[in-house]
């Protein structure tokens, strides 16, 4: 049988609770036509990108799914027909992975120094930490190209006291 990823999201005012237990009727109506889920992940709630409708933040959640492709169709109907499912995407893979999305590994390294990735936080926004190591290179290049031309203006701006 084919392998498939489906991710999901549904609306933010629903809890955890039935994110899951939305996970678990998609997964019931994968099992009724002859497939299985291997691996749900929950991936909590996080930003959209944009409004969906009038919702700002969405549960995200992931089924990794061996199943035949009626199988697939029908849970993608009954996703549409639901009215908590804002975006859902299946796209058929090669081969199923058993450790956890990088979403999840992520999540569990951003927690613990209270620092995201290896980067820190200014401006409001994540850097590299070399960032500011290339900026800084960048502007002394910059002078320097910029130094023959300061000392050429220098000698002929006139001096107090001569006459031009």
């Amino acid at each position: 049988m084919p392998f498939y990823e489906n991710v999901f999201i549904t609306r933010q005012d629903a809890s955890a609770a039935q994110v899951e237990a939305l996970g678990e009727t998609f997964a019931g109506i994968i099992q009724a036509n002859g497939g299985q889920v291997s691996k749900k992940e929950y991936w909590g709630l996080r930003n959209l990108s944009f409004r969906m409708k009038k919702n700002r933040k969405g549960h995200y959640m992931l089924l990794n799914i061996d199943a035949p492709a009626p199988a697939v169709i029908e849970m993608e109907r009954n996703m549409r027909i639901n009215e908590d499912v804002l975006r859902y995407l299946t796209v058929r893979v090669e081969a199923l992975e058993e450790v956890p999305s990088a979403v999840l590994q992520n999540r569990g390294r951003e927690g613990r120094d209270g620092d995201r990735r290896d980067g820190d936080r200014r401006g409001g926004r994540f850097r590299d930490r070399d960032r500011g190591d290339r900026d800084r290179d960048r502007d002394r290049d910059r002078d320097r190209d910029r130094e023959p031309v300061r000392e050429a203006a220098r000698e002929a701006a006139p001096v107090e006291g001569e006459p031009a």
